[in-house]
């Protein structure tokens, strides 16, 4: 007899003792069993054969679940370098996973240039092959066994990768003719998979590293149903004109140079009126909350960072060291703010009746990122973090996570991000050695996470391995406008880094103690945040947070002094830059430029505005709204600057 435990507290009893989750799903009823991918047991996920023990508590996955469409995703990267194998000699696999909304196989093609005009002809090939419906059959092997087989497939990279795996963590699938170096796991059979688009093709370096040869990334996207995929394709061609990258530039807000560095954003004026709308909104709130704004220097000495513990965890994603004229002196661009911070609090003793002590800044922080992985201002060289350190005592620590939590939701909601995910990131068990700290200091500082967020009714996900290397968080995603799921805030707890840096406050026992740090960053980076609010709002950015909120257009030149009082009056009002199209072009050309600039308002100003002393206002996306004085117009937008 096996019994097996069910996500809602129910049980299954089988009276024989060799369960799959498949045998579980068909207890439960045929459709679902015909709709599950993988499963998990004890929190692993595994494949739908995979046997289950008595007692083992299980969750099925569909393609409605991220774990469902990982696994599927997964076995359609293997069909991908199943086609590419049949379709041209001589090709050597790098890796192929999943990602966030499909996968992709990393390919050396030796002499051949595959473009996109290959994909129709990879699409139609996986597609064959789908349609014979082959089994994943997964398998362990020796190291030497899985040497010997790609020493006789010729392939160099999975000879690299299997060289760094231990003996005894070996494991092929067999899918069809197509054999592949895998973890698994992987969705019953091909016959799942009924609709694929080739999406597009990149460079990458072999294993990230720019020394090694680039190979050409083939990217692709899979569903079960045909209709799913055509529904995907609409939303991407409706995402294109959302593209932040395309409205940055449409909108003359951010640009790059390849002189200036690749990852490097160049912020023109309506860009940084942007950036400096958000930063004023963020710094209000953060007063009223406690916080006093700071600023530290953009680089900073070795030494320090590797006081902190960051030089040795990611040394390697720091631009290189600035050496200077003295011996053995070097200073790295600023890779994060905290250990600054850290040297702040430090200046001067401290007393329990001090604490919570909350340090905020816009601070710009530069990190090397690999050239493939650079994408518009989600993912950039150098960004500002609208970063916070919460120096703590321990029995406040909850309290000061709650406070954060509920400022997060605060500034989300005005925003307009109400639709978010939440994630606790918590250490990887089973290498322990990645991260600093004693097991005491994880135990109370993920208890505090966990109990935070259950205190709020909060609906997470948890993830094992993603915590920081000196404490777990909690991070806060969104999506964007085609679904890619991006971080933005974090907030994290870390008892470390005020022991590296030997931190006191006196108690109120006259002894020195040790306080907690939260980090804390709400936009996480201002660079991609502006991004996915781009994305968000199209451009339609609400009028207090537009970098330009009025526009005044004189209907002809005659009309330019009393345009130009206008715009005067109203930046007296509101300090706000209050642009003129004073251009010898007819009122239609300037409306549609107005529009096309997403400009909120478009103030007209003809023969009878200029003899009544009033103004006929035009709403963007709305139309003419009619004539009003001067005074109203300015009350209704007094009104709308308002954050709601």
């Amino acid at each position: 007899m096996i019994t097996i435990n069910l996500p809602n507290g129910s049980q299954k009893t089988f009276d024989h003792d060799k369960v799959s989750l498949i045998d579980v799903a068909k207890s439960i009823s045929n459709s679902l069993a015909k709709e599950v991918l993988v499963g998990s047991s004890n929190g692993i996920i595994i494949d739908t054969n995979d046997s289950i023990k008595d007692g083992s508590k299980i969750n099925l996955f569909t393609f409605n679940d991220d774990e469902g469409k990982n696994a599927f995703w997964h076995t359609s990267a293997h069909l991908l370098g199943a086609a590419l194998q049949e379709l041209y000699s001589n090709v050597l696999l790098g890796t192929g996973p999943a990602i966030e909304n499909g996968f992709y196989y990393d390919v050396d093609f030796g002499d051949y240039k595959f473009t996109d005009a290959d994909f129709k002809a990879v699409e139609n090939k996986m597609l064959d092959l789908a349609k014979l419906k082959s089994k994943n059959v997964r398998s362990e092997v020796s190291k030497q066994e899985a040497l010997a087989f790609f020493t006789l497939n010729q392939n160099k990279y999975k000879l690299e990768l299997i060289d760094g795996l231990q003996d005894g963590n070996i494991t092929f699938y067999k899918t069809g003719d197509f054999t592949d170096l895998c973890d698994g796991p992987h969705i019953p059979d091909t016959g799942l998979i009924k609709a694929i688009k080739i999406t597009s093709i990149s460079g990458a370096y072999w294993r990230a590293n720019e020394k090694n040869k680039m190979l050409t990334r083939v990217y692709g996207i899979s569903f079960p149903k045909k209709t799913e995929l055509d529904a995907y394709l609409d939303a991407l061609e409706k995402a294109k004109e959302r593209d932040h990258r395309k409205l940055g530039r449409e909108l003359e807000l951010f640009y790059f140079d390849e002189e200036v560095g690749m990852g490097l954003p160049l912020w023109a004026p309506k860009g940084e009126a942007l950036r400096q709308n958000l930063i004023g909104f963020l710094k209000k709130i953060q007063m009223r909350a406690g916080y006093q704004h700071v600023a530290t220097p953009h680089i900073g000495k070795k030494e320090l960072y590797i006081t902190s513990g960051h030089y040795a965890k990611y040394g390697q994603d720091a631009f290189q060291p600035i050496k200077t004229p003295t011996e053995n002196e070097e200073f790295f661009l600023k890779p994060m703010n905290c250990p600054h911070h850290c040297k702040i609090y430090a200046t001067k003793p401290r007393s329990y009746k001090e604490l919570p002590i909350k340090y905020a800044e816009f601070g710009t922080v530069y990190r090397y990122e690999q050239s493939g992985e650079l994408h518009g201002l989600t993912r950039v060289r150098g960004f500002t973090q609208d970063d916070a350190h919460i120096y703590c005592r321990p029995d406040q620590l909850k309290e000061e996570f709650l406070k954060v939590v509920d400022l997060v939701n605060l500034v989300y909601g005005k925003l307009g991000f109400t639709d978010f995910q939440t994630q606790i990131s918590l250490r990887d068990p089973n290498n322990l050695e990645k991260y600093l700290g004693t097991d005491e200091m994880w135990r109370l500082s993920e208890s505090a996470i966990i109990e935070a967020t259950r205190e709020r009714g909060m609906k997470t996900t948890t993830k094992e391995g993603e915590a920081a290397f000196y404490g777990p968080k909690l991070d806060f995603m969104v999506r964007d406008a085609i679904g890619r799921k991006w971080q933005i805030g974090t907030i994290q707890v870390d008892y470390m880094m005020p022991e590296n840096f030997n931190l006191t406050y006196t108690g109120s026992d006259n002894t020195s103690q040790r306080p907690v740090m939260i980090h804390r960053a709400l936009f996480g980076s201002m660079e991609r945040f502006i991004a996915l609010l781009i994305e968000h709002t199209a451009g339609n950015f609400p009028v207090w947070l537009a970098p330009v909120k009025v526009i005044v257009l004189p209907i002809a030149s005659k009309y330019n002094e009393y345009s130009q009082q206008i715009a005067d009056r109203i930046n007296e009002e509101f300090d706000q830059q209050i642009e003129v199209d004073s251009r010898e072009e007819k009122i239609g050309r300037k409306i549609r430029d107005a529009e096309t600039q997403k400009i909120p308002y478009m103030v007209i100003i003809g023969e009878k505005e200029m003899e009544t002393q009033s103004v006929s206002i035009r709403v963007h996306t709305q139309g003419d709204v009619g004539t009003v004085t001067l005074n109203e117009f300015i009350e209704d937008l007094r009104k709308n600057l308002k954050i709601s």
